[in-house]
């Protein structure tokens, strides 16, 4: 599945990655209460202020996000909206839960889902009434805490591999032959042979150089459970490799999503690793552009981690049923119908929600492309809750060490085995 475009429509804004998941909710204060302690939706009713937190401070006073949050109010209610970077607002909110001053609706990045639920600092779905039918599985996969669900995904975001159509051409690639690691590097060694360069990507210590090594990770065949695997070297070696060969820069092991993709936008480059959140960046090229899926080992769509956030209730220690009643009306306002919609495209996000996606889809082609890793991708916290924050610093220091290598095969395999100790 391959697109080309020079479209013009943008997509949205980047995803704010966590940076903080090892944040433990350890502010002073009284006792926080047990999830279900007290209070249910069904037993409340909206009251004339509502408050919500989110992680969005570029979408200040005014802007679209704004203004669309604050149309969620129920008749006779007011939304106050305050955002916060992302690790700031779990500060605050593991501060407010434990005051008794929690808002009534807060949106967290989806990786820190199983923390909040371990620090108890999330009422449940089924308690603050927030309706989690027709969510596809694994979009909802990180807000499921030991078999019991919390809050809703809007949607999500991906990684894909974009394209210089220029380059391609010049060096006779069909992107369309691109279906695993050996046709990817066959195809990069034609376009470096063709005078171009080969591939840019974000390797780059912590969080965000995990989540852009992930498909590779998982298209490999390996599992977080135990990063020393021959599978999990292979795809170390593979992004090493690119390295030690010249096809990506060595500042990949520095480079942030930004700087990978500010290096794609050259012209130089042949393929890019980066995220949806870049497609109206990639129509506003001065070259032709495409996008293709981040191919498995073996064949097949590589699994990519999801990215985007989930709307909750925090736990309540006063009036919680009322609180509740709140965050039941907006978040159903958010994530139902047209409203859904409105989400998504405010946020860059392809819907959590089948028919609203293929309603995205048919309204913009340019979404057409994100749809198979979107509905393939895996929650990073999905598999081993939050005992991930462990397991990827570990793969961070493991992919630091692959890159250093520079294709150095047992260099690389050093790597993985040094760290996967943890």
């Amino acid at each position: 599945m391959t697109t080309t475009t020079r479209v013009r429509r943008g997509l949205g804004l980047s995803i704010a990655l966590a940076t903080g998941l090892g944040l433990a909710a350890c502010a002073g204060g009284g006792s926080t209460p047990e999830p279900g302690a007290s209070g249910n939706a069904s037993e409340g009713s909206t009251t004339a202020e509502i408050t919500f937190w989110d992680p969005y401070p570029q979408h200040t006073e005014g802007t679209p996000w704004d203004e669309h949050v604050k149309s969620c109010a129920p008749d006779g209610s007011k939304i106050v909206r305050t955002s916060a970077p992302q690790t700031d607002l779990f500060n605050q909110l593991t501060t407010a839960v434990k005051e008794g001053t929690a808002p009534d609706v807060v949106v967290l990045d989806n990786p820190m889902m199983p923390e909040a639920a371990a620090a108890q600092l999330l009422a449940t779905a089924e308690q603050a009434g927030i309706d989690t039918a027709g969510i596809d599985k694994n979009l909802m996969g990180p807000g499921v805490v030991d078999g019991v669900e919390y809050g809703v995904p809007f949607g999500s975001n991906a990684l894909g591999l974009y394209y210089n159509a220029d380059l391609l051409e010049k060096a006779g690639v069909d992107p369309a032959t691109i279906t695993d690691w050996a046709s990817l590097d066959a195809a990069i060694e034609k376009t470096v042979a063709a005078g171009g360069k080969g591939i840019t990507f974000s390797g780059i210590a912590g969080e965000e150089g995990v989540f852009q090594f992930l498909p590779w990770f998982w298209g490999s065949g390996a599992d977080l459970s135990d990063i020393g695997t021959p599978e999990a070297v292979s795809a170390g070696q593979l992004l090493s490799g690119w390295i030690g060969k010249d096809w990506a820069p060595r500042s990949a092991a520095t480079d942030n999503q930004s700087a990978a993709w500010d290096l794609f936008l050259t012209g130089d480059y042949a393929f890019a690793e980066n995220g949806s959140w870049f497609a109206s960046a990639a129509a506003d090229a001065d070259f032709k552009t495409g996008v293709i899926p981040i191919p498995a080992k073996d064949g097949g769509v590589a699994p990519v981690p999801t990215g985007g956030e989930f709307a909750v209730a925090p736990i309540q220690t006063t009036d919680a049923s009322d609180h509740y009643a709140n965050a039941a009306a907006v978040i159903a306002c958010l994530t139902d119908g047209k409203a859904a919609l409105t989400t998504n495209e405010t946020l860059g996000y392809l819907s959590a929600k089948p028919d609203v996606r293929a309603e995205q889809v048919a309204a913009n082609p340019l979404w057409k492309p994100w749809v198979a890793p979107i509905e393939g991708a895996q929650g990073r916290t999905t598999e081993l809750g939050s005992e991930y924050v462990n397991v990827s610093a570990s793969l961070s220091e493991a992919l630091q060490g692959a890159l250093n290598a520079a294709g150095d095969a047992p260099g690389v395999e050093t790597a993985f085995q040094d760290a996967s100790g943890y």
